[in-house]
């Protein structure tokens, strides 16, 4: 069954109906199975809150009902009582650190979580020579090479939150034509990715997402590199 044409990204559009369509498009597409994911947008700067999917719902049937406004804390602000995924801290963090970004979306692929855990030891994925690279922020040439940080998953947000700030802090972002790197792997887990809006955000899930496969398919020998 061919996924569902992404949606139309205008920003005079209800915020929540376009992160619906995001777990639509992402489930058919194999990146948001089960109850897996979880989808945020920055609603305010001023204070810090997000608008992200609530706990344990199935993103190809997310209803309006199903998104709880946080804190940068992750505390639900909206006097809804609804609970957020217990990773809405790593959403708030990476939205702290990063004040350009306006979208946080995170998939549980097939191929994120092989080489996930693959590459952990090694703490980042080497992804090099692409054509597909230029799809992400700052990248104008297929002669270059990401690094896709690997973090070791954990139950503990806060501890989790700590060993990802420090990763932020320590690398280089001085450039502002390009970040160091467009989103970071939980080990066995899955992809954080995010975008000055929701438009870039999903470019970006689809571009790593492509990009995983292509390197996992060439490592099982499916393809042969050039001599």
């Amino acid at each position: 069954m061919p996924a569902p044409a992404p949606a139309t990204f205008d920003p005079a559009h209800d915020p929540v109906d376009q992160l619906r369509a995001v777990g639509r498009e992402f489930h058919a597409r194999g990146w948001s199975l089960g109850t897996s994911s979880n989808y945020s947008v920055v609603a305010t700067r001023d204070p810090l809150e997000l608008l992200i999917t609530v706990s344990g719902k199935d993103k190809s049937v997310l209803s309006r009902d199903d998104f709880v406004r946080v804190d940068a804390a992750g505390r639900p602000c909206d006097g809804s009582g609804r609970k957020s995924s217990a990773e809405t801290l790593l959403h708030c963090l990476v939205a702290e650190l990063l004040p350009s970004v306006g979208a946080i979306l995170h998939t549980h692929s097939v191929w994120s979580t092989i080489l996930s855990r693959a590459d952990l030891r090694r703490g980042s994925l080497r992804i090099e020579g692409f054509e597909m690279l230029k799809g992400l922020d700052g990248i104008v040439t297929h002669d270059t090479a990401e690094e896709v940080p690997i973090f070791a998953n954990a139950q503990d947000m806060t501890e989790l939150a700590g060993r990802i700030r420090t990763r932020f802090a320590a690398a280089d972002w001085s450039d502002p034509r390009r970040p160091p790197f467009h989103g970071f792997l939980l080990s066995g887990h899955g992809l954080y990715t995010w975008g000055r809006d929701l438009a870039e955000a999903r470019r970006h899930i689809e571009i790593h997402e492509f990009l995983f496969e292509v390197v996992a398919r060439s490592r099982a020998g499916e393809f042969a590199a050039p001599a």
